[in-house]
C-alpha cells in the first residue's frame, strides 16, 4: 500500500514545467512554420512575410500561455482597474440614471 502514496509535490511541479515547457516549444514551432508556409505561399513582401512568421509564432505562445495555466490550476489573471478608472459597466449605469 506504500506505492498508493502519489508522486511528490516537488516532482508533480516538475512534471508540469515539463509539460509547459514541451507544450510551449511544440507550439511555437509548428505555428512559425505554418506562419512560413503561409507567408511563402500568400505574401511577396519580405517584411509580410516576417510579419506572418511573428504572427503564427504569436499565436502559438498564446495557446501555450493558455493551456500551462490550466496545467497549473490557475486561470488567466483578472487584472485590477487603477483607481482613478471607472469601470464601464459603473459610467453607462450612471449615465442611464441621469437621464
Amino acid at each position: 500500500m506504500a506505492g498508493e502514496k502519489g508522486v511528490p509535490p516537488e516532482l508533480e511541479l516538475d512534471a508540469k514545467w515539463d509539460a509547459c515547457l514541451d507544450i510551449t516549444l511544440r507550439r511555437f514551432v509548428y505555428s512559425s512554420v505554418a506562419g512560413a508556409g503561409s507567408a511563402l505561399l500568400l505574401f511577396r513582401s519580405p517584411t509580410t512575410r516576417w510579419a506572418a512568421v511573428a504572427f503564427g509564432a504569436g499565436v502559438g505562445l498564446g495557446s501555450a500561455y493558455t493551456d500551462c495555466s490550466r496545467i497549473f490550476d490557475g486561470s488567466l489573471p483578472k487584472w485590477p482597474l487603477p483607481p482613478n478608472v471607472s469601470s464601464p459597466l459603473s459610467s453607462s449605469s450612471s449615465e442611464d440614471t441621469a437621464h
